[in-house]
Order: C-alpha cells, then structure tokens, then sequence
C-alpha cells in the first residue's frame, strides 16, 4: 500500500502539465453549467418538485458539498487521473476500482449523451425561429417516454438524434486537437453562457407571476411526484449537474500546482454554480407555470414567454454555444479515466496511447466520442438523467470511504488539504464526520431513483429497471472475463 501510495504523488509520463487554478475552475464551471440548468431544472420542476426545484437545488449542492471535501483531500494528497476510480485502486484495491471506473461511465459518458441530447432541443427551438424545422426523424431519440393510460412508460419510436449525435462528433475533433486549444475555446464559451444566465436572470425577474409560484411545495401525489418527497427525488434528479466538480479531480495529472490548484478548482465550481442554478430556477418557474417546464428546451420555453424575440434568440443562442462545452469537459473527463484504467490494463491498451504531437489519448477519445454519439441518438433524456444520478452517487460514496480508508493505512502522509471537522476511531477505523455526512447523502440521492425504478417496474415498466441492472451485469462479467484475466 505505502509503494502504491508513493507512486502517486508521482508525475504520469505521456500527459502535459499546462492547467492552472483558473482553467480548473472553468472545467468545473464549463461541465457543471450544462444540462442541469438548461435541461433537468425543468424536467425536475414538471415532474417532482414544482416551483420547489429550488430546495432540490439546495439539498444536492448540500450532498456535493461533503463529498466536495472528500475529493478536495484526495487529490491533493494523490494528484492522479482517474479521479475516483485511482482513489478506489490505491484504497481499496481493483474490484472495487473497476467497480468506480464501470459507474464512471455513466457518470461521464452518459453525462455527455445527455448533455446532447439537451442541445439538440436549444438548437431545434432556435432554428424554429428562424423557420428552419428540422423533422422529428433526426430530432427525437429511439427510445422515449410516452404516456400509456395516464403512466409514463418507456417505449421504442421512430425517430434517432442524429443532432445531439452530430454535437458530440464535433466536439471530439475539437479535443483532438489538444488540451490547451480545447480550453482556450472551453474558457470563452464558460464566460460567454454564465453571462447569458446572468441576464436571462436579470431580466426575467420583471416578468415573474408570483401565481406561479404558488402553492411553493405543491401537494404530494405518491410516487415522488411532488410534496417534500418530490423535492427529494428532484435534488435525485438533477445531482448529476454537479459533477463538473468531480471533472477537476480527473484533471490532476495536467494540473501544474495540483496540491493547490485543485481544492481551489472544486471549491469554486462548487460555490458559483449553486449560486446560478437557484437563481435561474427560481426564475423560470416564477415566469412559466413548472407543469410547462418537462421538455429539452426549458429556458427557451421561458425565454418565449417574455417576448423579448432578440433577447430570446440570444439566450437561445448562448445556450446552444454553452451546451457544447459541456460536451467538451464530459468527454475529456471520461477519456481520462479511461487513460488511468487501460493504464492499469482494466481496459484495452488503446484507451492509454498518447499521441506524440497533441500528448493527448487520440485514439480513446474516437472511441469515446462515438461510442457516446450512439447513446445521445438513442436514449431520452430523462431516462439518462436517473442514470448518470445513481452512478453519481455511488462514486460518492466510494470517494468519502476511500478518505477515511486512507487516513487508516496513511496517517501521516502529507496533505495538503485536510477534510475538517475531524471524526472518531471504531475498531481501527477512522470515521470523519464529513465523509460518513457524504456517504447519507450520496445514498439520500440514490435511493429513490431505484425505488421509482422498482415501482415503475410493478406498474409494468420494466425497462428502465432492466436497463440498469443489465449495465451493472454487464460491468461484472466485464471484470471476472477480461479484467482478473489481465
């Protein structure tokens, strides 16, 4: 343990050191700042929480923010790629390594897919404007939600999203090209969409009905549709909006200062984005009624409402620009922890080969971008939503253990930063009050996005239940076949 440990603190050979604090923080900003606010604040309100969506945005910042110091210890202490997945491997060891790695994927991957999937519907609203409709056939995905005797079920259509597809080629040739292009262009679109929301904040609080915001908390329904149950299982719904945090850690081997840089990263992704998102969400279900709100687009449908055409189309427009840089920092965090793991012959070696120009993994990052293109083209968005929350959570959860697991096999190792508050000794175990804080919450925002699963299932529903466990299957035939054997 202590070699392994060692090891970490060293640099990884092939990756270029060109990160600061500032394009850190911008990664974070630029994947936090993405679907979550664009899309799922929306499809959140509609569905589970109304006007309260803003609690939800609150109790998942609250989660974010112990696991936050959890990550904020571990990369310091081990300024590796892979984030969670390096943290498990030199923890806990490889099965429970792969085990963060596979969720990885939905957390990232499917990230990206969602993320597209958002951008697809900005871009549909803002071609509608200037008359350009694009057909259903290459806007829709092959699987949607559709409503089958008042119960949402999840069936086969005739579409395929060739756009939300399209978005995520283009931003693959972008990161192709290498880091410090990639964010240059990432830092520019960061700005450019928080001060959209800036003014799209701004000037919508004129427009504001105080009717739309009443009753605050609507009346439960059962199922987690709204009343205080629902808020809880909107903040499930949309927790996968912070991982952007999570995206600095993944950043740690081009970090030029990662034993400072990074906290500095997390934290301010952390703080600024919390601020925004209860902001903007406040906002737009004070302008629209939230039961408006369930679809891809919905600061647009808010936008519309005001009727201010120019100032729509700018939004609109910044959105669509802004949607493409969260594409760009969840596939680059998703190529990175595919580098630490081929790295660690958990996958093909493919996903590790730098290339000697960009110093960039060029051929993983193809594999990743297409691989992700076919899942946008597919899923819909609220069924990648739930996806990417559980993975989000148990990686969480895994990251908060990894902490008090070090402190136990390292207690004397460096650290930069220390998570505070400080915790108790059980049977030579060192359990800190943030991390087991970390851990509730993680499972506070995942279990009931399996409960729902398992009551859509008893309804009938049966394939998103199906879909997940089938991933997590999957994952583990993955591991005893190819993985052990390596």
């Amino acid at each position: 343990m202590k070699e392994n440990l060692q090891s970490a603190n060293d640099d990884e050979p092939g990756l270029a050191r060109t990160l600061g604090p500032l394009q850190l923080t911008m990664i974070g900003v630029g994947c936090v700042i993405g679907a979550g606010i664009f899309v799922m604040t929306g499809t959140a309100a509609a569905t589970h929480a109304g006007p309260a969506v803003v609690l939800s945005f609150v109790v998942a910042a609250i989660a974010c923010g112990f696991t936050a110091f959890c990550y904020a210890e571990l990369a310091g202490t081990m300024p590796l790629s892979g984030s969670s997945y390096s943290y498990a491997l030199l923890t806990f060891g490889r099965f429970t390594a792969w085990c963060a790695g596979w969720l990885l994927l939905l957390e990232y991957g499917i990230a990206a897919a969602t993320v597209a999937v958002g951008f697809a519907g900005y871009a549909v609203a803002l071609l509608d404007q200037f008359g350009l409709h694009l057909p259903a056939s290459i806007t829709t995905p092959m699987l949607d939600f559709r409503t089958d005797g008042g119960t949402n079920r999840l069936q086969f259509g005739g579409g395929i999203n060739l756009v939300a597809a399209g978005a995520i080629l283009v931003v693959t040739a972008v990161l192709l090209r290498g880091v410090t292009q990639s964010f240059a262009f990432n830092t520019a679109i960061v700005l450019l969409k928080i001060a959209a929301l800036v003014a799209f904040v701004l000037v919508g609080i004129a427009f504001i009905d105080p009717a739309n915001l009443t009753p605050f908390v609507p009346p439960a329904r059962g199922d987690f549709e709204f009343g205080w149950p629902g808020v809880l299982r909107g903040a499930s719904a949309i927790f996968f909006a912070y991982v952007g945090f999570e995206t600095v850690s993944t950043s740690a081997a081009e970090a030029r200062n990662p034993q400072r840089d990074l906290p500095i990263g997390i934290f301010m992704t952390l703080a600024v984005c919390t601020v925004l998102y209860m902001a903007v969400a406040a906002v737009m279900t004070g302008i629209v009624p939230y039961a408006r709100l369930g679809v891809a687009d919905p600061i647009a449908v808010a936008v519309d409402a005001m009727q201010l055409p120019m100032f729509g189309i700018a939004v609109k427009s910044a959105a669509v620009i802004g949607l493409l840089s969260v594409l760009l920092t969840s596939i680059y965090g998703q190529t990175r922890i595919f580098y630490a793991m081929a790295r660690d012959r958990m996958l093909p070696s493919v996903f590790a080969r730098i290339d000697g120009r960009t110093r960039t993994p060029q051929v993983g990052t193809i594999y990743t971008g297409v691989a992700m293109a076919l899942l946008a083209a597919c899923l819909p968005i609220s069924l990648l939503g739930d996806l990417i929350s559980l993975g989000t959570a148990v990686a969480f959860a895994i990251v908060c253990a990894a902490v008090m697991r070090l402190r136990v096999v390292e207690p004397d190792r460096p650290r930069s930063f220390r998570v505070p508050l400080g915790g108790i000794r059980v049977r030579g175990w060192w359990i800190g009050i943030i991390p087991a804080l970390g851990i509730a919450f993680a499972a506070l925002m995942g279990l009931p996005l399996l409960i729902d699963m398992v009551l859509r299932a008893t309804r009938g529903d049966v394939l998103p239940l199906a879909i997940v466990g089938g991933y997590f299957a999957v994952g583990l035939v993955i591991y005893v076949v190819y993985v052990r054997s390596r």
